[in-house]
């Protein structure tokens, strides 16, 4: 009888023993997978948006030129510049120098939208001006789409909210060249 209760007591405490290290191992293998989870969500924090800017040489080379024409196609012609700088970078895997890129390229969009907006909207040069920037924002968007695809994901709301700013900067532009046209409805 000794034998048989001693046999069932060793036999009770190893069946505890399984079930504490099952617990054990349980519990370690979650508060590993919360440390991974700990250390990956590190990475899929939003970066700040860059700096939107118009260095003070361009800015200077922009404003030096009197001929309205001529300054346009140097704003779109540098901010194709810039996208391809981004995209240079971006073969090289410098991610966040493609970010400031973009950030640069919304700085000379700023600029363009601006110094239009303060043109008379009524005179030809201007109307084909805007149209100049529409198509150069045209080709510019899928180019910063393809990049947006490869970039890391803390990246993705900027580049999102660049292309919204994109495609809302077309239709400011495409509306001028129509503002005229349009016949108000009256009821």
């Amino acid at each position: 009888m000794k034998r048989q209760k001693k046999k069932m007591t060793d036999s009770a405490a190893t069946k505890v023993g399984f079930r504490l290290a099952r617990v054990a191992v349980c519990f370690s293998i979650v508060t590993f997978s919360f440390s991974l989870t700990s250390i990956f969500a590190q990475d899929d924090e939003s970066a700040p948006p860059p700096r939107s800017y118009v260095t003070k040489e361009e800015r200077a080379k922009f404003d030096g030129e009197p001929e309205f024409k001529t300054r346009t196609k140097l704003v779109v012609e540098t901010m194709k510049q810039r996208l391809d700088e981004a995209e240079k970078l971006f073969a090289a895997d410098d991610f966040d120098g493609v970010f400031r890129e973009f950030g640069h390229f919304r700085g000379l969009l700023d600029y363009a939208l601006g110094f239009l907006a303060r043109q008379d909207a009524n005179q030809n040069k201007t109307l084909d001006n805007y149209k100049r920037l529409e198509i150069t924002l045209r080709a510019s968007a899928p180019r910063i789409e393809s990049l947006k695809r490869e970039l890391p994901s803390r990246y993705e709301e900027y580049i999102r909210d660049l292309l919204i700013y994109i495609r809302d900067a077309r239709t400011k532009a495409s509306e001028s060249m129509f503002s005229d046209t349009v016949i108000p409805t009256t009821k």
